[in-house]
């Protein structure tokens, strides 16, 4: 009989790139025939579930100093969040708890109670909170590891929102939940990429509670990838993703000014309006704003390639795998978990943040013949749902 799953994540909609992997996930596991619940804070946006009932309260960081408190309490695992979970717990009663991104709106808690009860805990890590309290590895627009094995560092350079209060909050959070008590409860970390996993070591997490399992694409994306040529390309490349700093978009549309060949920018983020009125003279240049799905798949299969020229510690991008299973080639900057991505015959790698790098790297890829349709092959295996099934259930099934 197939394990019963809970699926553990602070928002139920595809809010962000760990929602998205939830989602996916629990339509592969019901798929495998695994009975599978979700748990997590109710919110507005929430995708209507039977298992609703049990999310643990909204709270809100923001308004007034009530929110706020109500959050605090939140983060670190006090109030309502224990009577909802536990039973979440004995009504459900999973075999497994499989937590994505639980910090703040819920709590590391969860990893206690579950085990506490039996349950296996794995936790798939979507960003870098564990060993950075403030979650990005960025500090000044830079990649920072201060606190890695020192959080007080958080405390001396603000690294919340540049705030003392913010800061301090975050530093007893990561002393609250260090990694001596996160490693006692969960059975075992998934790193989506290698990088992740080597910067866990580095801040002191046991290699033997680490795992490597890449993302996946979502199935009916997939299917969607599935059926479209691979070599119906059109003159122009593509930056597909959020609008802001640390992404790289402003060191990009430096360098696409420069150059004859059409850039289409799909995403919004902080810096849209900025951009766009920076750029909109640049008749090269073409900002078509938040995109769905179905019309990223279009942009991405039709593109002559795609452009990842992030400036930040980026774990296991999906923009970059869902552009690999489009055939489309990739431009990727040389941070984080990008270059494990990328092989010689699926694009090119460049340094990060060197316009002059990407504005050669653009001009490589521009005028070379690319083998879409073998990308996307190789790419369509290599980042199944199956492969990734495939390693999952040996975690799942592992005897600890």
């Amino acid at each position: 009989m197939k394990s019963r799953v809970l699926i553990v994540n602070k928002f139920y909609y595809p809010r962000g790139g760990d929602c998205v992997c939830t989602l996916n996930l629990e339509r592969l596991l019901k798929e495998k025939g695994y009975d599978v619940a979700i748990y997590a804070m109710d919110y507005p946006e929430n995708i209507a579930c039977e298992s609703s009932k049990y999310f643990a309260s909204q709270v809100d960081f923001s308004g007034g100093i009530k929110n706020k408190l109500q959050a605090v309490i939140r983060t670190l695992g006090m109030g309502d969040i224990k009577r909802s979970y536990k039973k979440m717990l004995d009504d459900f009663n999973p075999d497994i708890v499989h937590l994505q991104n639980i910090h703040s709106y819920l709590s590391p808690i969860l990893a206690k109670i579950a085990k506490d009860r039996g349950c296996k805990v794995v936790w798939t890590l979507h960003d870098y909170k564990l060993l950075c309290p403030s979650y990005s590895c960025l500090r000044d627009g830079e990649p920072c590891e201060l606190c890695f094995n020192d959080k007080t560092q958080v405390l001396k350079k603000k690294c919340m929102k540049n705030s003392l209060v913010a800061s301090a909050l975050a530093y007893i959070e990561a002393l609250k939940w260090n990694k001596k008590y996160l490693q006692q409860y969960t059975d075992t970390f998934i790193c989506p990429s290698s990088f992740m996993k080597d910067k866990m070591e580095q801040g002191g997490y046991s290699k033997d509670k680490l795992s490597v399992i890449c993302n996946f694409v979502d199935p009916v994306k997939l299917e969607m990838l599935q059926s479209l040529p691979a070599d119906n390309r059109k003159d122009y490349y593509l930056y597909v993703g959020r609008l802001s700093k640390e992404k790289g978009v402003e060191t990009l549309l430096s360098v696409a000014k420069k150059l004859n060949y059409k850039l289409v920018i799909a995403g919004g983020g902080p810096m849209e309006e900025e951009l766009r009125r920076e750029y909109c003279d640049c008749k090269n240049i073409k900002f078509v704003g938040h995109q769905s799905a179905e019309d990223v798949a279009r942009l991405l299969y039709e593109a002559r390639f795609a452009v990842v020229p992030s400036e930040c510690y980026e774990n296991n991008p999906l923009s970059v795998i869902e552009a690999l299973c489009a055939g489309t080639p990739v431009i990727g900057a040389d941070m984080g978990g990008i270059p494990e991505l990328i092989s010689n015959d699926g694009g090119v790698i460049f340094p990060s943040k060197d316009a002059d790098s990407l504005l050669n790297a653009i001009k490589e890829a521009w005028n070379k013949e690319w083998n879409y349709a073998e990308v996307k092959a190789k790419s369509l295996s290599r980042f199944s749902p199956q492969y990734h099934y495939d390693q999952l259930v040996s975690i799942y099934n592992r005897k600890d």
